[in-house]
């Protein structure tokens, strides 16, 4: 998922766009509301996660415009306000859910889940089977035939990209935008390191080969060595 976190408070935004990176997302920061509101316009976001509370634009209205707008994102209100009338003053100003402070990062994360999985059109996958590998999006399961791989954030979040595009060629820029969330070159090994590591796992001690390096295009996780 790609989310927008509106939240002034920098030290609890940190820990959502961490959080929400560690399980594999993609997840920007907006620290008030005007700044919320122009990402929240300019951004293609599978779900905001807004603050109800913040500086120059409140939570609130920031909600109403974007609904006045026709924009249907869904929207998540985080807040410390928990009484029931506060809660209802958040649905009815657009928002789809409402999660009182203080709260556990699990739960917010099922109602992400849900609140993207509600959203309009076909339901991605979220299981891919490239032959005999297979990665479970929701249990964060990977193995291959009957061995079960351990794999780091990264390493899961590059894997499921790979395998989501089993069979097209995918380009660094491609890798950074999507995994990294960079959208300009580190000029680093980043991903060749990466690459380096997800192969030796998912290949190393198997007959047929999956990840390929295509010479000067990219990679392609494919079933064979054609």
């Amino acid at each position: 998922m790609r989310l927008l976190i509106i939240e002034d408070d920098r030290e609890s935004a940190d820990y959502l766009v961490k959080a929400f990176r560690e399980v594999g997302h993609i997840a920007d920061h907006a620290g008030d509301g005007e700044e919320g509101l122009v990402m929240a316009e300019n951004g293609d976001y599978d779900v905001l996660v807004v603050d109800r509370m913040l500086p120059k634009r409140d939570g609130l209205s920031l909600i109403g415009l974007l609904r006045d707008k026709g924009d249907t994102t869904p929207v998540l209100i985080l807040s410390a306000l928990g009484q029931v009338d506060d809660r209802i003053k958040g649905l009815r100003a657009g928002g789809d859910d409402y999660l009182p402070k203080p709260y556990s990062f699990a739960e917010l994360l099922a109602r992400v889940e849900v609140l993207s999985r509600r959203r309009g059109g076909p339901a991605e996958d979220t299981l891919y089977r490239v032959g005999d590998l297979e990665l479970d999006r929701l249990s964060h399961r990977v193995a291959r035939g009957k061995d079960e791989l351990t794999l780091q954030p990264r390493e899961f979040r590059l894997l499921e990209y790979l395998m989501k595009h089993a069979g097209q060629v995918v380009t660094r820029t491609m890798l950074l935008e999507n995994v990294w969330d960079y959208h300009f070159d580190p000029q680093t090994n980043v991903i060749d390191v990466h690459i380096s590591r997800l192969r030796s796992k998912i290949d190393k001690g198997f007959e047929r080969p999956l990840l390929h390096t295509i010479r000067g295009a990219g990679y392609m996780i494919r079933d064979g060595i054609r």
